[in-house]
């Protein structure tokens, strides 16, 4: 058996995502968020999520850098982003296949893909 491995679940919002979005009817679009929240919960009762969350929408978002030992924050270049984080589950399991398994409920796999991306486990390294 596989030790426990952290993966997250990432959700992307593109043209073809917001294409099916507007294509739904106000109680799919209902269904659709109370599936997340279930999922969830799901998730939870498996003792598998570490954390899930929405994220705002990127015009709410800031670009922080470090230049000469100054913080500088600033507005992204948004206008040409056709694609963006929308949300993530982060959960903790034995496998990449029960991480897919998890994967192919999240609502926006029925729509569009939703990434899995192994967590790089850095708590053996020494600095």
């Amino acid at each position: 058996m596989e030790a426990p491995m952290k993966y997250l679940i990432l959700i992307q919002s593109n043209e073809r995502s917001l294409a099916v979005w507007e294509t739904l009817s106000e109680q799919q679009r209902f269904e659709f968020g109370r599936g997340h929240l279930q999922l969830s919960e799901e998730m939870a009762k498996a003792g598998v999520l570490v954390s899930s969350e929405g994220l705002g929408d990127p015009s709410l978002a800031r670009w922080v850098s470090v230049r000469d030992g100054k913080t500088v924050a600033s507005d992204g270049p948004f206008a040409e982003v056709k694609e963006h984080l929308a949300g993530f589950y982060l959960i903790d399991v034995e496998s990449l296949d029960e991480a897919i398994g998890w994967a192919a409920k999240v609502p926006d796999a029925a729509y569009t893909e939703v990434e899995v991306r192994p967590v790089l486990d850095m708590s053996e390294w020494e600095f």
